[in-house]
Order: C-alpha cells, then structure tokens, then sequence
C-alpha cells in the first residue's frame, strides 16, 4: 500500500528492502542522541521484529519524498494486555537533517488517520524529556502531555526523564 501525500511525500508500509536504511536511522539516534534509550546499536534482526511484527493493527510506515527515504513512522502495541487493545503507541524517526520541513507533522496525521480506520480510540507517544522538537511536535497536533517519569533511563552520563503524550482520537462510548 502507498499513499501520496502533497509535495511528493509518500507512505508505504516498510519492507525488507527499506530495513537497512531504518536501521541506519535508527541507530543515528541510539549512538548520538537521547531520543533512544537504547545504549547499543541495534542489528537488522532486532529492527525486522521491531518494524515488521506481522500483527495487521501494527504497522510501520516508510515516509518517502519523491522516493528517498526520509524517515518511519509505526504504532505498535501500548501494552500487551487485551484491555489496551484500543490504544496504540506511536513513532516518528526522521533521518538526520530532514526535520523542520514538515514531514513529522504530516507523518503524524497519516497515522492518525490508519489508527482511526483501524478503530484505534488512543494514540500514545512517549519521548525523552529532553527532545524538546517531539514535544513540540506532538503538542502541536493536539497531543496532551499526561505523564512526566523523572529519571527513569541513564545515559551518557545522565539520568533522563521522560514524558508521555496522548491523544483521543476515537469516539468516546458509554459502554
């Protein structure tokens, strides 16, 4: 499936041919970053299961613009208990020096959108607390901050708090 978006941007979902270059994206943040609470890169299996979970309602995108690989996007499973079963986390990574144009906001609707066909009814995002862009990001397109873990992860150094964000992007029912 591939779905063109305005100014050349596309989604398809990530196949095997797209691994090595998530991976290498992916490991841009583990290695220099605190976006990722990985402290050692990760290997093409690791990315295959991370990506590739085989679950129809979980699915990871590949956002091309005019068929480069900018970035992924996925929501994946929140918690692994049937009663979140209506409740999704999500993703974005943008390869190095691709943000600021956009292509995180319009990954963000493109998700939204899947998760609502999909009867999603909450989208969750978690980010370090430092990552000041996703915060803004998320806020920006309706997300509202609903927890803040202090000095949770440590790395380089430094403990790191983290913040989730969440968004009702379902109808509410009174069942």
């Amino acid at each position: 499936m591939r779905e063109i978006i305005a100014g050349g941007l596309s989604f398809e979902e990530i196949k095997e041919e797209h691994l090595a270059e998530v991976l290498d994206i992916y490991n841009y943040y583990v290695l220099n970053t605190t976006v990722s609470f990985h402290t050692e890169p990760q290997t093409l299996p690791e990315m295959r299961n991370s990506v590739l979970s085989g679950d129809p309602r979980f699915k990871s995108y590949a956002i091309l613009q005019n068929g480069v690989l900018e970035g992924y996007v996925l929501i994946t499973r929140h918690k692994n208990k049937q009663a979140y079963d209506t409740s999704g986390e999500i993703s974005v990574y943008l390869k190095p020096g691709s943000s600021g144009r956009g292509i995180g906001g319009q990954a963000l609707r493109f998700i939204e959108e899947r998760a609502a066909d999909l009867k999603f009814h909450v989208l969750v995002a978690t980010v370090c607390a430092d990552n000041e862009p996703s915060r803004r990001l998320f806020t920006r397109h309706g997300y509202e901050q609903s927890a803040l873990f202090k000095e949770i992860g440590h790395k380089f150094g430094q403990w790191l708090d983290i913040a989730s964000y969440q968004k009702i992007i379902g109808q509410s029912s009174s069942s």
